[in-house]
């Protein structure tokens, strides 16, 4: 396969653009995931039964006609619990099932194991339920009226922001809403437990982080946690839904399989998977700033309150990033970052891609495009005045940004090759005679830390085995989730030993394999397991080597692996011949490779430290064309230039960067997660909740890989690729307000995430479209050719 990069050493695998592993049985339609498992003869079946309300006492829970019913063979509720009632990762705020109180409408109080998933699911239905109703907490004001949160409030300060603010030649404040985002994983989520002798208990999950599974299992059924192996060989999408969510559905699989002593799967139905599950969080964001004429931000208050439901989940580390990433790619002289982690009688939020880090980052560019239609200014110049500037800027954390000329070099590159200025200026001409239909265009960066912020998950183990025929077992802590990850380390190992990519093969993530794994998440599954593994073939490779200078009376220096042969001095074995020497020598051609992320360090309780190895860059132009007459919108082109390092696999970097921009374009547009005033989730089915389409990707869709190896040694000198380019598609949204600023130039422009169209006709505001039509301007249809339904 040709590279797609320029200037990258040329390697047989590495750097190299080749298929996913799994690509051609995705397209058959043949690749196996956990409802593909083959069930063994007496395998029952489980459903849940929720509450009826969002919050209130369990007064009476009558489950007699569920147990009746043909087919029923048990029915489970907290108190058949054998372990702890406690599903939570950290904080025992989360059980298995509600005993005493209800704290979100749809919360799992019971679950019925059955012969089929269909008698499960209408035995569920007649139970009777008798909760005493109290009123719930649904929105975030509503949250913070109650003064109920589930983490105390945290801040970074830096100098006294409001002082710096109220002297500021320029001043603007204002509150804005963010809107969540539901994961919809093409896969749902499911669990499938095999009970095992002594206790032991097999769990087949769709999990992005089999340890917590193994863990959480185990506390729950009482055991230790050698007990539990938590298996997983893909996922059909995750998006961090199912770093910690995935958990409560194989909890309660392995409870049914306990108590039945019987193989048991739990497959949530898509509406309860979209009931009972987190989303990403959704934020309230108060601001104010104050800067100069020419743009440049003095001071900037941001206070974050997010909407993270009935309990913390990984609400610490969410909001904890959407405040690290408050600052996006612009140095913050003097700042105040407040969040404050709200309770609500909601679905418990969890991680989405981005982790917090989008919600951060979309703040910081509302602020800024505020400050540009406030002076006047080309938004694009108003952002390049704030850059970090020097290796001796500093971001709001305190950790010292060393990269920074990166998002210099790539938004000029990015501004030349989209022809940006010359397109401003060419739909400021369109605008001014054009009263419907109106364009925008924005160009926008990210800047996006690398690491876990909990520093603890920033390590990874591997097992690698050599056979005699020279064919490599490869195994990581690493999962599967659509994102390439197995095919990338897949390369990583055949370019260590010099091989085939196809005498590799690629095994399931088991507990039982590599232990103590970290999550699939945080952008940091390569650069972590791909470290590991080859760590783990350079060890194989070493005794191999030292075995074949004995062997052949050579120095080591002079052996090389490559081309599937294995080069002694003058002579040559090929890899398998080698290896079946080796054995014979005994010689051990197993190995475990570990890795955890140097240089990281992170002080809370002070806001300071290195939280992130590195940053990953990548900027957007993105130009919109809106009808302000309906709302409609649409995406007419897209450019991107994205960092990625020295990328391991162009052509799946290139389909993340695709992928996680449209994802973020969803989030931003047409994904809108509503709730009723009793707390009931109103957009729970694909009728009411609307994920974008092929339709909905733009027809001018340009995406570019930046030429920029990365400073710091990580794997191959790559970069992680799979939250930053979501970020993205803030351009999107900037676009479209551009659009909206062209109604009434001068004027804010207060426009919510998602810009649905109903959100866009309240931005619009007072302009009167009844008369433009009436004057004979726009569309007979009053739409924007070509665009869809929204």
């Amino acid at each position: 396969m040709s590279r797609i990069e320029p200037g990258i050493p040329s390697l047989r695998h590495v750097h190299q653009a080749m298929p996913h592993d799994s690509a051609f049985k995705h397209v058959q339609g043949a690749a196996d995931y956990a409802d593909d498992i083959r069930e063994p003869e007496g395998t029952l079946h489980v459903a849940i039964g929720g509450s009826t309300a969002a919050r209130g006492r369990i007064v009476r829970i009558d489950l007699n006609k569920v147990r009746a019913f043909p087919g029923v063979h048990a029915v489970i509720t907290a108190d058949d619990v054998p372990g702890k009632n406690d599903i939570s990762p950290a904080n025992a705020d989360e059980p298995v099932f509600a005993a005493e109180r209800v704290l979100f409408h749809g919360q799992p109080i019971f679950a019925v194991i059955a012969t089929t998933r269909d008698i499960a699911r209408r035995a569920a239905i007649l139970a009777a339920i008798e909760i005493e109703r109290e009123q719930p907490n649904v929105t975030v004001e509503q949250g913070l009226a109650s003064g109920e949160t589930v983490l105390p409030d945290y801040a970074f300060v830096g100098g006294d922001a409001d002082a710096v603010i109220a002297k500021a030649p320029h001043r603007l404040d204002g509150v804005f809403h963010i809107g969540g985002q539901e994961h919809f994983y093409l896969e749902g989520q499911i669990a499938f437990a095999v009970p095992g002798e002594d206790h032991d208990m097999l769990v087949h999950s769709s999990t992005q982080h089999p340890s917590e599974v193994q863990h959480v299992v185990a506390r729950v059924l009482g055991v230790a946690d050698s007990y539990v192996t938590c298996q997983v060989r893909r996922m059909g999408g995750g998006f961090g839904g199912k770093e910690t969510q995935a958990t409560q559905w194989a909890v309660i699989a392995a409870l049914a399989a306990h108590a039945t002593r019987r193989p048991c799967k739990l497959r949530l139905d898509r509406d309860d998977d979209m009931m009972m599950t987190g989303k990403r969080h959704d934020f309230r964001v108060d601001w104010s700033v104050g800067f100069d004429a020419g743009g440049r931000m003095a001071a900037v208050n941001l206070e974050f309150a997010a909407r993270c439901g009935c309990s913390a989940d990984l609400s610490a580390g969410v909001v904890d990033r959407a405040m690290f990433h408050a600052d996006n790619a612009y140095f913050l002289p003097s700042f105040r970052i407040l969040s404050r982690r709200v309770k609500t009688n909601t679905v418990s939020n969890t991680a989405f891609r981005g982790f917090g880090g989008p919600q951060g980052v979309l703040a910081i560019e509302l602020v800024i495009d505020a400050i540009a239609r406030h002076l006047g200014l080309d938004p694009l110049d108003v952002r390049k005045a704030n850059f970090y500037r020097s290796g001796g800027d500093v971001t709001p954390y305190g950790q010292t940004v060393e990269d920074h000329d990166v998002i210099h070099r790539l938004i000029e590159e990015l501004e030349r090759t989209s022809d940006y200025r010359r397109r401003r200026k060419a739909i400021e001409k369109f605008n001014a005679s054009s009263p419907i239909l109106k364009r925008g265009i924005a160009l926008t960066p990210v800047k996006f830390g690398i690491s876990f912020t909990l520093a603890v998950l920033n390590q990874a183990g591997a097992l690698v085995h050599v056979y005699q025929d020279g064919s490599v077992h490869l195994n990581h802590g690493g999962t599967e989730m659509g994102q390439g990850l197995f095919q990338k380390v897949a390369q990583i190992a055949a370019e260590e030993f010099g091989i085939g990519l196809e005498r590799v093969r690629i095994t399931a993530t088991s507990t039982d394999k590599v232990p103590n794994t970290s999550p699939t998440a945080a952008s940091a599954g390569t650069d972590l397991n791909g470290m590991a593994v080859q760590i783990a073939c350079r060890e194989i490779k070493a005794r191999l080597a030292h075995f074949a200078a004995t062997a052949w009376n050579v120095s080591e220096e002079l052996i090389e692996f490559r081309d599937d042969q294995v080069f002694i001095g003058n002579d040559s074995v090929s890899f398998g011949e080698l290896a079946k020497k080796a054995y014979g020598a005994r010689i051990h051609l197993s190995a475990a490779g570990f890795y955890k992320t140097p240089k990281l360090h992170w002080d809370r309780a002070k806001g300071k430290g290195r939280p992130f190895l590195y940053y990953a860059h990548g900027a957007a132009c993105s130009e919109v064309i809106v009808d302000v007459t309906t709302g409609e919108m649409k995406v007419e082109r897209v450019d991107i230039l994205h960092d990625v390092g020295r990328s391991l696999n162009p052509a799946i970097d290139i389909g993340q960067i695709e992928g996680g921009f449209v994802q973020g374009m969803g989030w931003l547009t047409t994904e809108e997660v509503v709730y009723d005033a009793d707390g009931r989730l109103l957009t729970h089915a694909p009728s009411t909740y609307k994920i974008p389409v092929a339709s909905d990707v733009p027809d001018d869709f340009r995406v570019a890989l930046f030429d920029n190896e990365n400073h710091e040694p990580t794997i191959h000198r790559s970069k992680a690729v799979g939250e930053p380019p979501l970020m993205l598609a803030t351009s999107v949204f900037a676009a479209i307000a551009d659009a909206i600023h062209s109604v009434n130039p001068g004027k804010p422009v207060l426009l919510d995430a998602p810009a649905t169209p109903e959100s866009i006709l309240k931005a619009v505001g007072t302009f009167d479209a009844a008369a433009a039509l009436a004057n004979g301007h726009g569309f007979p249809s009053h739409g924007i050719p070509g665009s869809g339904p929204i």
